[in-house]
């Protein structure tokens, strides 16, 4: 829906004076007072204020090996997360579950974080399960190498991918701590944490994108690919299915026999016919360039837009009654109007005023059909079938 106005740009600039004294009142406010009247003397001096170069904090994940890079740009508040297992091709051993859920818990609870961008290095984005050292029992029973660290039994390590809701580690402590989610086990974690983020999540695929390594991929939202690279529904190789949320991400992409196709035969495709079946969004001969540059486009709007835009295609997009999907739309639209962050946009776009935008307000993850609100409206669906044919 787009608002348009009548009002001179004179009882514009009044509003909005009125909105800033009404929101000096808040303590909120006092903490950001100094910049908007920074902001208020250079607007009336008709001039433009660039930020200076802002710093950049990166964790290796220690507590698991290093197996994840994250970085933090503070100036932008562009996220970084990389999958740092090159010499194993990114494969997914017990210690990578562990950390890829955890990077994306950790930036979920972090609302400086405007967008994240997912990408591997080395050779390759992910090559899937890492079937040797579960086998093998080179999983470990703790996060971190230590004296205290002895193979697991590969039976347990298996059990800790798909229990929910139960202790990953032998310190009795509760997964649930740390889960993304109370409806997704810790296999399910890598891919289905990253839906439930209040923020864009753009996905660069190089290389190859196995199995598991997909499933991660399709979690995203945004997933730019090269041309060369080579990517597959693997799990059928092994006598498996995709139980890393494919269920859920599939159906929002492709068509039901496209998706059994590829399942059943666990073919590879290359990144051009990836984006032409709907696996992923487009082709680029750089695709970290790529997601950065439009990262940079995404931060110039209002996080709590992001925000609600993500949940509203998340909440709707497979819910079968149009009811439903039109009350998700007023109620998130409710949420944001003449809120301090949709002023702000608004006088971007009209006045060219670069108002700062405030740290989205919706702290907790995203809301999903898959936690109950699809069933829901299904029985909405049904009870409205009833009723007619009784008619």
């Amino acid at each position: 829906m787009m608002y348009t106005t009548n009002t001179t740009t004179t009882t514009t600039i009044t509003t909005i004076r009125s909105l800033i004294r009404n929101v000096a009142k808040t303590s909120k406010w006092n903490r950001r007072s100094s910049s908007l009247r920074q902001f208020s003397s250079s607007s009336h001096q008709g001039k433009t204020s660039s930020s200076g170069s802002g710093s950049s904090s990166s964790s290796n994940n220690d507590n698991h090996q290093g197996r994840v890079v994250t970085t933090v740009d503070s100036a932008t508040g562009i996220a970084t997360v990389e999958l740092n297992r090159p010499d194993k091709l990114n494969a997914l051993d017990i210690q990578m579950f562990r950390a890829i859920r955890d990077a994306a818990v950790s930036l979920r609870n972090d609302r400086s974080v405007r967008v994240v961008i997912l990408t591997g290095r080395g050779r390759a984005f992910c090559t899937g399960l890492d079937v040797s050292s579960f086998v093998k029992g080179t999983a470990t029973t703790s996060s971190s190498l230590s004296s205290s660290s002895f193979p697991m039994n590969p039976f347990k390590a298996m059990r800790q991918l798909l229990e929910r809701n139960s202790s990953d580690d032998n310190d009795n402590s509760s997964s649930s701590s740390n889960s993304s989610t109370n409806v997704a086990n810790l296999a399910q974690d890598v891919s289905y944490a990253w839906r439930t983020l209040p923020v864009p999540v753009i996905c660069a695929i190089h290389g190859m994108c196995y199995g598991g390594g997909l499933q991660i991929a399709l979690g995203a939202d945004v997933r730019f690919v090269t041309e060369e690279c080579k990517l597959s529904i693997m799990e059928s190789k092994w006598g498996l299915i995709p139980d890393m949320g494919a269920s859920v991400t599939l159906r929002e992409l492709v068509s039901i026999d496209t998706a059994k196709e590829l399942t059943f035969t666990g073919r590879i495709i290359d990144g051009n016919e990836a984006v032409r079946l709907g696996l992923c969004t487009r082709v680029a001969s750089d695709p970290v360039v790529e997601a950065r540059g439009m990262a940079e486009r995404i931060i110039t709007r209002s996080p709590d837009a992001l925000a609600a835009a993500k949940e509203m295609y998340h909440r709707t997009w497979a819910a079968p009654s149009a009811s439903y999907c039109l009350r998700v739309e007023t109620e998130l639209q409710e949420r944001l109007l003449l809120r301090w962050n949709q002023v702000a946009a608004s006088t971007r776009a009209t006045l060219g005023w670069r108002l700062p935008y405030f740290q989205r307000q919706n702290e907790r993850p995203l809301q999903t059909p898959e936690e109950g609100e699809e069933e829901q409206s299904r029985e909405v669906v049904l009870q409205q079938q009833e009723e007619q044919d009784k008619r």
